[in-house]
């Protein structure tokens, strides 16, 4: 499907397999998300002139936020790194190298851009139209995503600490609790073991 400047979803094979698994893995807001995603990741590549293979492009796309989905509901891995791994392990099992530069820093800034609008005017009223009107962000987008990070990963807490995904749980459970580095060095076994090194002046 081409929608604007001449981008489409590569018609290949291996997309559709991606297609498929996402669609039959993924609800429907995290679908449209992650196509969108693709979309604003392959505009941006061609503005920017970068070589980038679609196929990949669109997988690392697709299973980006996959992650998040009921499959994963028992992980204790931080989403984004399920995510990966099963991109990993999809071309992997289909010979394909995993994919790279510039991919990976293009998923980044399509993500960015269908979720928080980092990079909205970089991209024509015609490109986002386009886009908007193929894979739909629905009304209530804003707060709709934020519950799906946060149905995603509230029962692994820990693999939010040091990263912005604490903030879907500091929204959502008012009970949360950040962990403090501060906090972890100042009361690790370090601290009370009694074994603290002593200088000795020669």
């Amino acid at each position: 499907m081409t929608l604007a400047d001449g981008i489409e979803i590569p018609d290949s094979k291996l997309a559709h397999e991606v297609t498929e698994i996402v669609r039959d893995t993924a609800s429907e807001l995290l679908f449209n998300h992650s196509t969108r995603v693709y979309f604003w990741a392959a505009l941006t590549g061609e503005r920017k002139g970068l070589k980038f293979d679609p196929e990949l492009l669109y997988t690392g796309a697709m299973f980006h936020d996959i992650g998040l989905t009921e499959r994963y509901r028992e992980s204790q891995l931080r989403f984004e790194v399920d995510g990966a791994n099963a991109a990993r392990d999809f071309l992997r099992g289909r010979g394909i190298p995993e994919y790279i530069d510039p991919e990976v820093a293009l998923v980044q800034t399509g993500a960015g851009m269908d979720i928080t609008g980092r990079g909205y005017d970089d991209f024509t009223d015609e490109q986002r139209k386009a886009v908007i009107a193929a894979y739909p962000r629905g009304k209530e987008f804003e707060h709709e995503i934020i519950e799906a990070f946060y149905q995603g990963m509230k029962h692994r807490p820990n693999s939010t600490f040091g990263t912005i995904n604490e903030d879907f749980l500091a929204q959502k459970d008012p009970s949360f609790q950040r962990l403090n580095i501060c906090s972890i060095i100042l009361g690790s076994r370090w601290t009370h073991c009694g074994c603290h090194a002593h200088t000795h002046g020669r």
